[in-house]
């Protein structure tokens, strides 16, 4: 069964702001669980189709794993192929949408991800093997925590700054709408907003043609 990944995110700047939203979290939520920090890389990829991804990592794939991406190569219309390294494990992930979001930064995804055992570099190696070509390279310091019934991110972001990410994985695709409608009030809560998707792709599409200025910096750049 696919997992469909609700999200969404707001803009915070400053570590300011990210300590503010910290304060208010413990305040409202006694039992806040901190799940972990790392640094991670992705590395997101254009063109190429996901049929040819599938015959080049079908092998590194257990029996479950090759099923579902065999399934989302034969169902996805718009996908997103990245690949991660984060706390020392390498992840291929494929985000497709189930809206009319786009699958780099949509709030409702159907999300497929495995570990391979591979270093991230053989494995873009794969990926540009099967047709597809770097969009960019980034770079974050991730914090993670269960905030109610909820994943939050908190991440120091090249390029954006920090940035937190409110998520719910579901099984059931009919309830996104109701889920998103849940993460907002809980957003309003802490007094957040929602970063819109409109700004959001400018800031994507910013990063994007100039990520070799950023990539593994602490640089940030303002995109209204």
């Amino acid at each position: 069964m696919h997992k469909f990944e609700i999200e969404i995110k707001t803009l915070l700047g400053s570590k300011d702001k990210a300590d503010e939203l910290m304060t208010k979290m413990k305040q409202k939520d006694p039992a806040l669980k901190v799940l972990g920090a790392y640094k991670q890389l992705n590395h997101y990829f254009v063109k190429g189709n996901l049929k040819n991804l599938f015959s080049k990592t079908e092998i590194l794939l257990d029996d479950e794993n090759r099923l579902k991406l065999l399934d989302l190569s034969s169902k996805a219309q718009d996908a997103s192929v990245r690949t991660r390294w984060a706390n020392g494990k390498v992840l291929l992930i494929v985000k497709a949408t189930i809206n009319d979001t786009t699958s780099e930064n949509g709030t409702a995804r159907l999300e497929w991800e495995t570990e391979i055992n591979r270093s991230i570099y053989e494995l873009d190696q794969l990926v540009l093997n099967a047709g597809f070509e770097y969009l960019s390279k980034w770079s974050r310091d991730r914090q993670e925590y269960q905030y109610k019934n909820l994943s939050v991110s908190i991440d120091k972001n090249a390029g954006y700054g920090y940035l937190a990410e409110f998520e719910k994985v579901i099984d059931d695709q009919s309830k996104a709408d109701e889920t998103k409608t849940m993460i907002k009030s809980i957003m309003d809560e802490l007094s957040l907003s929602e970063l819109p998707q409109d700004r959001l792709q400018r800031m994507f599409d910013f990063y994007n043609k100039n990520w070799q200025d950023y990539y593994g910096t602490n640089k940030t750049f303002t995109i209204e």
